[in-house]
């Protein structure tokens, strides 16, 4: 009988662990997950909680011990941590003595954000990259990052990103151009919500409406933007989408907008490729490794010029066709769960 490896996945309560589990559960791995909370898991989920805070300095303490006593019991052959934060750093220490190895998955905001906060976060960040044996990265420009700036040489950093979930939704296509990142001021929507207005000022426009979903702390001040601009009835707020839903609008939009000012691979963009949308981006290394502008997309240089009316008129609907062929090559779910087994497998046959 073919043995099972043993995987202790270790992250915050959030639809990533869940997204983790659901790539690497099956019939290689059994695994146990080590979260905050089990909201995000099923109720026969083998599951260990830890506070991962950092604001209680007891924790520094009493984490790193609770996650040494887990790998003692679960005698896992690998650690999967998701994240190069405080869970990064209490999954190392709880280590140290377990000499498991350890396969880091790591996000835009570990690399690009938290560490230019402070100094202190970016010697954690630093730390946690040095005691782990396998690093993934949604894109090549984070792994370049990882490699030059942290000085990560010796690191072993695969490509990995969570690939897309291939519905079965007819596409077709209405003037409709879809914004579906956070509202908060990284991700930009007030320039979205301004570059449509200078687009409605323009001829042969009046068909075209911009659908904005998500949440977040500028959703009522992007409202009032909207009516102060005299484009609210050109433009809908949709709120929070789930899957379904965000992927029936993604068939029916010609166009996906997101700029926001800093990202890795997002995985909204690959669904809006997925599902043949036209990328209009801002000008990011990571965007820049799916999109050639012009061609299969529009990356945006300047945010006050029009470059929606820019990206209309080169558009056409073969571009749709490019975007979802790429997708299907490099980013299904599939491939994502290909990618992330073929990982951990690597790290327990080393």
């Amino acid at each position: 009988m073919k043995r099972k490896y043993r995987v202790l996945l270790i992250g915050s309560s959030s639809p990533h662990i869940a997204n983790h589990l659901s790539r690497i559960e099956g019939s290689e791995f059994i695994v146990a997950v080590v979260s905050n909370d089990n909201k995000f898991l099923n109720k026969n989920q083998t599951f260990y909680r830890v506070n991962f805070s950092l604001k209680n300095p007891l924790n520094w303490i009493m984490s790193p011990k609770k996650i040494d006593e887990i790998i003692r019991e679960f005698n896992p052959d690998v650690i999967h941590v998701h994240q190069a934060n405080s869970i990064g750093l209490y999954s190392v220490l709880g280590n140290k003595k377990n000499q498991k190895p350890i396969a880091l998955t790591v996000l835009g905001s570990d690399i690009l954000i938290n560490p230019k906060k402070n100094f202190i976060y970016r010697e954690i960040l630093k730390y946690i990259l040095r005691n782990v044996d396998v690093i993934t990265s949604d894109s090549i420009y984070m792994a370049d990052i990882i490699r030059d700036l942290y000085c990560i040489k010796n690191k072993e950093i695969e490509i990995c990103n969570f690939g897309v979930n291939e519905y079965d939704i007819i596409i077709n296509k209405k003037k409709i151009i879809y914004s579906n990142r956070m509202h908060n001021p990284l991700y930009r929507i007030d320039e979205i919500v301004k570059a449509f207005a200078r687009f409605k000022e323009c001829d042969n426009t009046e068909d075209w409406i911009l659908k904005i979903a998500g949440v977040g702390s500028e959703t009522e001040n992007l409202k009032k933007l909207a009516n102060d601009l005299k484009i609210e009835n050109s433009l809908e707020f949709l709120g929070f989408v789930d899957s379904k839903e965000n992927s029936k609008l993604y068939a029916e939009s010609t166009f996906f907008i997101s700029i926001p000012k800093s990202d890795a691979t997002s995985i909204s963009l690959l669904e809006s490729m997925y599902y043949k949308c036209v990328p209009i981006l801002s000008d990011l290394p990571a965007n820049r490794e799916w999109v050639k502008s012009g061609w299969n997309g529009l990356i945006v240089e300047d945010l006050s010029s029009n470059y929606i009316l820019e990206a209309i008129k080169f558009y056409n609907d073969k571009i749709g066709m490019i975007n979802r062929s790429i997708i299907m090559e490099k980013a299904t779910i599939n491939k994502s769960k290909e990618n992330f087994r073929n990982v951990l497998l690597k790290i327990i046959k080393n």
